[in-house]
């Protein structure tokens, strides 16, 4: 089995393969660490290499720029706002009003992630119990979930992140969700597999496994019954064209997928 990739890319390139031509994603400006390759360096490279493969209509906000340029010539040298501001792009509207996007119903894909995620796809970043640890709080989560199309929650996967019951709710999930207009979560992608939810059940299924990953290593590591259907499959690696995009043209020097371009660098694959 080749292996001549790393879980990132791997994951980057699984999730470009769902972005929507003509529709826009959201992606935040997010922290540091793995919590930035999971919630902006993932989803900014899988935007990219959407619009490079199969998505050429395919819209990005990062916060409040319209379409920036994701190529690695046009990178922004950190997050920090200085450096943001003189991104490349398209436009820029004001950070007011990046929210009204979500609430008119124009926003097609939501990135998010989260400390928790229960089976209905409610997640929590606001704070942990037990232990009492206090996280960033809701940011544009709740808009994400309430109105985007679509979300697409990545996240690591352990018995500490997958819960039988969330904390706190700071994104809605497939329960309760009266009078709201988005569709909600419709993908997980972990470093284990991928899960979308049962549309019956409204819970999570599991969808594929990463080569090298085991069902049983997935059930161990998830807090809650999680359904197995017969079908899993493996998914599917990236190609030889998918990886020199991403090397060559668009992250070569790993701002997105190591967490250069933040304040705390980081490997999914240490």
């Amino acid at each position: 089995m080749r292996k001549d990739y790393t879980i990132s890319e791997l994951l980057a390139t699984e999730v470009s393969r769902h972005l929507p031509n003509g529709e826009m994603g959201f992606i935040g400006v997010g922290t540091g660490g793995e919590a930035f390759i999971m919630a902006v360096g993932i989803p900014a490279v899988a935007s990219r290499l959407a619009q490079l493969r199969r998505a050429p209509d395919y819209t990005v906000m990062f916060g409040p720029i319209i379409d920036p340029f994701l190529d690695a010539e046009h990178l922004p040298s950190s997050t920090n706002e200085f450096d943001l501001i003189r991104w490349k792009c398209r436009s820029q509207i004001p950070v007011e009003d990046a929210l009204n996007i979500f609430k008119r119903g124009l926003m097609g894909v939501g990135f998010v992630s989260a400390a928790q995620i229960d089976q209905y796809g409610n997640l929590n970043i606001s704070q942990i119990n037990n232990p009492n640890i206090r996280l960033p709080g809701a940011l544009a989560q709740t808009d994400h979930q309430a109105y985007a199309k679509q979300t697409i929650v990545l996240m690591k996967h352990s018995v500490r992140t997958f819960v039988q019951k969330v904390d706190y709710i700071t994104g809605q999930g497939h329960e309760k969700r009266e009078g709201l207009t988005g569709g909600g979560p419709s993908l997980v992608v972990t470093d284990l597999g991928v899960m979308d939810f049962d549309p019956l059940t409204k819970k999570l299924r599991l969808k594929s496994i990463h080569p090298g990953k085991s069902v049983e290593e997935i059930i161990s590591k998830t807090g809650f019954e999680l359904s197995i259907p017969k079908d899993v499959t493996v998914t599917q690696p990236p190609s030889i064209e998918d990886l020199n995009l991403i090397r060559l043209r668009i992250d070569p020097d790993r701002k997105f997928l190591e967490a250069r371009m933040s304040l705390v660098p980081a490997s999914l694959d240490s």
